[in-house]
This record gives structure tokens, sequence and C-alpha cells, in this order.
């Protein structure tokens, strides 16, 4: 599993461009694009040693491929950019090739997310969660859509999202119901015309629709981590006296609303705290 660039050509590894000289054939999700791209570093393969593995045949190009490597090839797999299987395809044929015994190989490079990340500041607070969530695409529905933001509201960790040109508006206006919450959003990244830009999520659609350059593009949105109040206690005592009356989803959810503590942390004190009420 081959990692290739998501814009600027110089970033392939010494090692993807070794693989790709010396395997016997090279799938890939989209074979002229491939192609070009190879072309560029003086490795263009002849249509035999191509294979077309995307995400409308996957499963059928799989048995292709495992054949292939039962007979002793070496084959590469890339994406049209970036690390391959995480929002691109390619995790299906991992599956398939594990599901036969056969081994998957990483090489790592290039992507989009830990890019975005790299750039954002999106520091975890102290007494937060660390890590981060890659939530990738959203629903297209607008309800659904909406839904999911709702969702992610309560997640107190940072979170990656992807989207393409033509729903970014629509993106932006759905995370606008974060208010506050501090948005980076990377386009472009690492080709020329990369933009990367942070601001309060309410802000975010005005942002984009002030210059009709700015939707252009491929997009990662790092939402930062929801702040954690530095005095845990307040938010103890108001989920103490919401457990009291209420389902632990709908305590941990106004708790979450009422003191700006992260549901996910809140969460797990409410099982705690019913741990503790079971034992005694």
């Amino acid at each position: 599993m081959v990692a290739t660039p998501i814009g600027n050509l110089a970033d392939i590894s010494l090692r993807a461009l070794h693989v790709l000289k010396t395997v016997d054939c090279i799938a890939c999700e989209d074979t002229r694009h491939t192609q070009g791209m190879l072309r560029s570093y003086g490795l263009e393969r002849p249509g035999n040693q191509m294979l077309a593995v995307h995400q409308h045949n996957e499963a059928e190009a799989a048995q292709q491929v495992i054949e292939r490597l039962q007979q002793g090839q070496r084959i590469a797999y890339v994406s049209d950019a970036g690390t391959p299987g995480v929002s691109d395809p390619g995790a299906r044929l991992c599956a398939a090739l594990q599901a036969v015994g056969l081994r998957s190989i990483p090489l790592p490079g290039a992507s989009s997310v830990t890019s975005a990340i790299s750039v954002a500041g999106a520091v975890t607070p102290a007494q937060g969660e660390s890590g981060f969530v890659f939530a990738g695409f959203l629903p297209t529905k607008n309800a659904e859509r909406l839904s999911a933001v709702q969702k992610l509201a309560g997640e107190s960790r940072c979170t990656v999202l992807l989207e393409a040109p033509h729903r970014i508006i629509d993106m932006a206006q759905a995370l606008a119901t974060l208010g506050a919450r501090p948005v980076t959003l990377a386009r472009e990244i690492t080709k020329q015309f990369e933009d990367i830009a942070t601001m309060p999520a309410s802000e975010l659609a005005a942002w984009l629709q002030a210059s009709p350059q700015r939707v252009k593009g491929e997009f990662a949105i790092v939402l930062h981590p929801v702040a954690v109040p530095q005095e845990s206690g307040e938010a103890e005592r108001v989920l103490k006296l919401l457990l009291v009356e209420l389902p632990t989803k709908t305590a941990v959810k106004l708790a979450a609303e009422i003191t700006g503590t992260g549901r996910n942390t809140l969460y797990e004190r409410a099982l705690e705290l019913k741990r503790e009420a079971d034992s005694n």
C-alpha cells in the first residue's frame, strides 16, 4: 500500500519510487491518473502491468490481485492521492488479502489528515482527552449532516473532516452550529493555491463566500478540541444532581451543555459514579 503525493510531486518517498519501479504490477484507483504520475518520475508502465482497483470494483478486482500474488507476482497499490485505505479505496482490498492469508505492507507518506493537524495548532487541553478523531466525509443530506455535526459537538477531542468543493458551503453552514469553537480549514494542501486559515466555526461560511477561489479544491477541516474547565468540581456537582433525576445519556448531555465539559469525559465519570453507587 503505497502513499503518493496529495499535490506536490516532490512529496514522494525514495522507498515508494523504488517499489513502483520494481514491482510486477501496479494496482491503482485510476490507471490514467497513475500513468501520469508515473510518467513524471520516468516510471511509465505498459497497460498489462496496470490493474484498476477502485470503489466500484474492489471486490472483483481484489480476486485478480490475489491470483497474481499467489502466482508469485509483486504488486503495489496506489490511490489517486495520499495514503490508500483511509478515505480512498484500498481497505476492502487489504481485507480480502487478509482473508486468504496474504500480507499488506504499508509504505507511509503524504496524508491530508495528518498534514492538516500538523499546522492547525489544535492543542488538546491539559485536562482533556488526548488524540484525535477522524470523521472523514459527513453525510450529504442536510438533515443527516446536521445530526452528525451535533454528535461532533459533544466530542471533546480534535476532529478531522474531509469535504469536496461542491459541498463545502453546506458543510460550513452545518458547522456554524458549533458557534465559537475554533476550526482550521486546509485547502489544496501542498498545491500551488494552498490556503490554511483558522476561525470560529460560526464565521467559516462567510469566509468561504468572500472569495470564489476559497471554495475550489479539496478540503481538510480540523475542529479544535473543546476546552475543558480547569475546575472540574462544578461539572461533577451538576452531573450528580442530574443523574438523580435523569437517564445517564440525558444527564451527561445537559451537564455538558451547562458546564462546557466534554461529553465523553462526563460519560466516563457518570459510569464511575454508577459503579461506585452499586458497590456500596
